[in-house]
């Protein structure tokens, strides 16, 4: 990757686009010759290859998947498309410059050589998110700290005034990442999290996350050709987003975005990208998804968001306990997400649930595929079926394996 001149200006949405004006500090952010941008998707760990096929899948360049993210580059338009449809990731950065850093002094000297003045005026607000590993510097809050106090001098000596901080709904989130006394200052083009689709209207008690339901329904290779069930589907976020998927409805369809508050946001482009989406998505019939839940507050969650995420009468719920389970069809695929016994339940409890798990799919859902994402491999024992496939994925810090079973 070339090192680059071209910057993206972020802002509030109501000023005009000036020119973009290339800061005079080491940058890192793109090819000068193809107007690129250098984008890092952060991604929830083991599901970066499932990231990188989806970045390859909209025609975006150079990706290269990493622990813990997917590097690659894209222009204006690719930036858009990554954060309207990425399912997996979590963020998308866009970085600004790179530099060794041993010391505050490295710190504040490489933060403050980034001509901030012309990405962030006065009247706009900003926020500083930190992580580091393996680094001299060990303390997240003071290099947060310094980083913020490095941007609002230079603006300060440039401006005359300096812009204040907001850490809940800042004008421009930035990202400093430290590993190895290696510095990357980056611009966080999503805002809020992009698990966050906008159409979970109340989280329920230890939910999974639409990203990692995202990359649970990508790991089964379930593309919307045959039927699948979630036997304990909660608030529905399994079938909501197996929904999305089927009808080819970009997750962040509901949502907005930081770009969109960038000096240099083309509304233009991205009503385009979004016209795009729209026009391809589709309606499934009822009864391809079904989710089956006993606990009735659970199920009428599950009909709220998936009325507002524009998928009314295309996910069939039942109120049914485990025990009555019974899926429709010859084949099709089961996605179960049981309690772990970490955050809902004790272990001793739990050993039931999971030998009910097995019998079931066992005895009643031959033809299918069965799939039972679990952070406890202890109980996972007591399903009583030899996995075919394991799949390390993480919920939060909790290394999870999604097991599959071939049911014959």
């Amino acid at each position: 990757m070339n090192n680059s001149n071209h910057i993206i200006r972020p802002g509030a949405r109501s000023a005009k686009p000036s020119k973009t004006v290339a800061p005079k500090s080491q940058q890192a952010n793109g090819n000068s010759a193809t107007g690129l941008l250098h984008c890092f998707a952060a991604v929830p760990r083991g599901a970066e290859e499932l990231a990188a096929a989806e970045l390859l899948a909209l025609g975006i360049s150079d990706v290269i998947p990493g622990k813990g993210g997917v590097s690659f580059c894209a222009d204006l338009s690719g930036l858009y498309r990554a954060n309207l449809w990425l399912r997996t990731a979590s963020r998308i950065l866009v970085q600004l410059a790179l530099f060794p850093c041993l010391s505050p002094a490295d710190l504040y000297a490489g933060v403050h050589a980034i001509a901030w003045q012309e990405l962030i005026t006065p009247e706009m607000t900003l926020a500083v998110d930190c992580s580091l590993r393996d680094s001299i510097l060990t303390h997240s809050g003071f290099v947060a700290l310094k980083t913020k106090d490095a941007i609002v001098d230079r603006i300060r000596e440039s401006c005359g005034s300096r812009p204040n901080v907001d850490t809940t709904s800042p004008d421009v989130r930035i990202n400093v990442h430290l590993h190895k006394n290696n510095c990357t200052i980056s611009l966080d083009s999503s805002g809020d999290s992009l698990d966050r689709r906008g159409y979970r209207l109340e989280r329920n008690e230890a939910p999974l996350r639409e990203t990692l339901a995202a990359a649970v329904i990508a790991l089964t290779g379930w593309d919307g050709s045959v039927p699948l069930a979630d036997p304990m589907c909660g608030s529905g976020t399994i079938p909501v987003e197996a929904a999305l998927l089927a009808t080819h409805t970009p997750p962040g369809l509901q949502r907005t975005f930081g770009f969109q508050r960038w000096l240099d946001f083309d509304e233009k482009r991205w009503e385009t990208v979004c016209k795009d989406a729209e026009n391809g998505i589709r309606k499934i019939s009822l009864g391809l998804i079904t989710g089956y839940d006993l606990d009735n507050r659970a199920l009428l969650l599950a009909g709220r968001n998936t009325a507002k995420a524009g998928l009314e009468g295309q996910i069939h719920f039942f109120h049914a306990a485990l025990q009555e389970f019974q899926p429709e069809g010859d084949k099709g695929v089961i996605i179960i997400n049981p309690p772990y016994g970490k955050r809902l339940g004790e272990e001793d409890d739990l050993r039931e649930l999971y030998c009910q798990i097995g019998d079931i799919m066992k005895k009643r859902c031959r033809g299918w595929t069965g799939y039972v994402l679990t952070g406890n491999l202890e109980l996972a024992k007591y399903i009583g079926l030899k996995a075919s496939r394991r799949y390390v994925l993480f919920n939060g810090a909790i290394e999870c394996r999604l097991l599959k079973y071939d049911l014959y």
